[in-house]
């Protein structure tokens, strides 16, 4: 598999890129694989990747082995089903939060709900327990096993935050979710990762919440029932597919999740939404971006942050979006983040490089 890096390519190799991606109108393209599925609604295709969102101790992870284990066996585990190809059957299972003596406890979970002997490696299913290592190291190594493992067809990430150093970067966040896209084209797997919920609302944590939200084929949200707290509730926050109807399970005497029958999912809440914070890279188009960018550096670099704010504040109003000095700010640090404005000594000017 290629290795996305950094630099700037040559005209060749942009050239090859630019053949590649050409859509032409007498191929014939083929839909992408389903592969996973809660009941007959589509969560996940190969050349995708989704996502499972919850607060702590909603049992994500126990949602997740259910997941897993219903590729390994290739049958229904709670409501998930798996339709992974004969040659795609492998899964490799990635922690980055737990030691080995935990995930091997996660391991064992997975093959008593696939109904595989606990005293023998499995044949399809590989856990990585990446606890140890920096966010660079996490990736590369995750990285070089998508790379180099056959007949790969399901990873699992628990969880995409130890893969930056910044959750609210948004730069860190592109190249992360740059790399999801990157990896499930290349190796045409589907990717399923865990992320926290922010402890106040149902949004995802971070700006690589935000991505996730942006360009996952579906989001899962895992929550604790209110009112019988031994019970978890899984719903689709974000299908392409129709959605499926949530459903509820809780942790047996065994230590697996077993599907609590029947469950009434309770009414949505009636009423104005909570309000998101401002994020100038989901409401704020590119195009926009660019108009205001053009115009505030029309005359050259902009010699101080204050000024520089100013002139944000102003092009960024002519485009209809009114900034007061705490937007500016953000939109600042996102133009930063993004290298699309660069500063120099005491000086800002735009990136004539840049990409969004």
């Amino acid at each position: 598999m290629e290795k996305a890096d950094n630099t700037t390519p040559s005209s060749e190799e942009l050239a090859i890129y630019m053949e590649e991606s050409i859509v032409s109108v007498t191929s014939a393209y083929e839909q992408s694989p389903v592969v996973l599925m809660v009941d007959d609604a589509v969560i996940g295709t190969l050349g995708n990747f989704s996502a499972s969102i919850g607060k702590a101790k909603s049992k994500k992870t126990f949602n997740v082995s259910a997941i897993v284990a219903s590729a390994v066996r290739g049958s229904t585990i709670l409501h998930y089903r798996s339709t992974f190809p004969k040659d795609k059957r492998k899964v490799l299972y990635v922690d980055t939060e737990q030691g080995r003596y935990h995930c091997q406890n996660v391991l064992k979970r997975i093959l008593r709900l696939a109904d595989l002997p606990e005293n023998k490696e499995p044949d399809n299913l590989v856990m990585l327990a990446l606890r140890k290592y920096s966010p660079d190291m996490r990736l590369a190594i995750v990285e070089q096993a998508i790379g180099t493992i056959p007949n790969l067809g399901l990873v699992v990430i628990d969880g995409i935050r130890d893969f930056l150093y910044d959750i609210n970067s948004p730069s860190e966040s592109t190249d992360i979710i740059s790399k999801f896209m990157q990896w499930t084209d290349d190796r045409q797997i589907h990717i399923h990762t865990v992320l926290h919920q922010n402890k106040n609302d149902e949004h995802a944590r971070g700006h690589i919440g935000t991505e996730l939200n942006n360009k996952a084929e579906t989001i899962m949200q895992v929550e604790v029932d209110k009112e019988d707290k031994t019970i978890s509730v899984v719903e689709a926050m974000h299908i392409r597919d129709r959605e499926f109807e949530p459903f509820a399970f809780r942790i047996n005497e065994e230590g697996l999740p077993e599907l609590v029958e029947p469950y009434l999912p309770r009414e949505k809440r009636i009423g104005r939404p909570t309000k998101e914070p401002f994020d100038p890279y989901k409401e704020i188009p590119e195009s926009v971006h660019r108009a205001a960018l053009d115009a505030a550096f029309a005359n050259g670099t902009i010699g101080n942050y204050g000024n520089y704010l100013e002139r944000l504040k102003e092009e960024y109003g002519l485009q209809g979006v009114k900034l007061g000095h705490n937007k500016a700010v953000k939109v600042a640090t996102f133009l930063g983040n993004k290298r699309m404005v660069i500063k120099e000594g005491k000086e800002y000017m735009v990136n004539p490089e840049y990409h969004y």
